[in-house]
């Protein structure tokens, strides 16, 4: 795909998949040391990013980490490797390796972190648990000689998307008039003269986190000098961005034996849960990493079971015999990300090497 691919040439596809202008603000996503012009030798992935994991780098002769936790969160005074945060930085950029962070903005995308879960347990029918992102309505008057180059500009640029349809706009016919001042440069029409253009209307939705990428389309494709447009807020959510997911299993299963299928599903050595209700099991609430801020939106949505991490304790008194809480760690319900990035890299950057960390970071250990 690329001739001499560079770090920003990887930067560039991740951040196509998943947009810095969804992660959370408390966030610091992005390219966290590095230059994004070196050229691109190898990838690691993986969770988080330790010494050990630079030390897999180096070994490998890998120039980029690609990790989901930020290994800088908070702001920095020194760096004189006074802990494992200041020595992980200095043994990277004593050895020329960049790092880079794909944490919330992967969290809340549908393709993203919370969906490797839900393919990982074999869930049907996903949505999103608490959708966090407004939809807007571009409403655009083109002539009617561009407006199939429009349209197709708009959907590439990420507009028009409904649901599991694509492509989707609505436009009207009719006839729109415009008097050019000595100032003016029109594309059709006469200076100092009212001119009527044939032109249809366009009707067109987009997530609101693309707006400036849409505008821009219309911008560039647009005949016009003056473009005359309306940008309309709507309370519509944007279905395909938020934060956790819900989804059925095959066939609905006892409290017990659902336990079983997550604790060797999600390899995970330990689950903490809230008081069992005695039913069957078989609409899923899920949040890799730390959800607790999503079990009303489970209890809301009449969820069996909402899993997730890092639970606090006075925080499963709020199950309230409304739904079973079962806390498998912030790691384990995230490590399956790691399959999840390689597997997109390596569609597009074949030719390199995209290496799973064999380095197993989970800081928690049960006994």
């Amino acid at each position: 795909m690329y001739s001499m691919t560079r770090i920003n040439d990887v930067i560039n596809e991740l951040e196509r998949f998943a947009p810095p202008i969804l992660q959370e603000d408390y966030d610091n996503s992005g390219l966290l040391i590095g230059n994004a012009n070196d050229e691109l030798k190898g990838i690691l992935v993986s969770l988080d990013t330790t010494e050990d994991i630079v030390q897999e780098a180096i070994d490998n002769n890998l120039n980029l980490i690609i990790s989901h936790h930020p290994i800088i969160f908070k702001g920095l005074k020194s760096l004189t490797g006074k802990n494992y945060t200041e020595r992980t930085l200095l043994k990277a950029i004593k050895n020329d390796i960049a790092i880079y962070a794909i944490h919330t903005n992967l969290d809340n995308v549908f393709q993203g972190v919370n969906f490797q879960i839900a393919k990982t347990l074999k869930l049907k029918d996903i949505t999103i648990l608490k959708a966090n992102n407004k939809l807007l309505k571009l409403v655009v008057f083109v002539p009617n000689t561009h407006l199939n180059e429009v349209k197709e500009a708009l959907y590439s640029a990420g507009a028009g998307n409904i649901g599991d349809y694509s492509n989707c706009s609505f436009y009207s016919e009719g006839k729109g008039s415009f008097k050019a001042n000595e100032n003016a440069d029109p594309y059709v029409g006469e200076i100092g003269k009212t001119h009527i253009e044939e032109e249809s209307k366009l009707e067109i939705i987009l997530p609101s986190y693309l707006k400036s990428a849409v505008l821009s389309a219309l911008f560039k494709i647009h005949p016009y000098e003056e473009v005359a447009f309306d940008l309309i807020p709507l309370l519509n959510n944007d279905p395909k961005t938020g934060s956790g997911m819900i989804g059925f299993l095959e066939e609905e299963i006892d409290e017990r034996s659902f336990m079983d299928f997550l604790k060797k599903t999600m390899k995970t050595d330990c689950i903490r849960h809230t008081q069992l209700l005695g039913k069957k099991i078989s609409k899923i609430a899920f949040c890799g990493g730390s959800g607790d801020f999503l079990l009303e939106s489970a209890i809301h949505q009449n969820a069996d079971v909402f899993i997730s991490g890092d639970f606090k304790y006075h925080r499963f008194f709020d199950a309230d015999n409304k739904i079973v809480i079962m806390d498998i760690g912030h790691y384990e319900s995230e490590q399956f990300t790691i399959d999840l990035l390689v597997g997109f890299l390596t569609e597009i950057f074949s030719t390199f090497a995209i290496r799973f960390t064999e380095v197993k970071t989970n800081p928690i250990n049960y006994f």
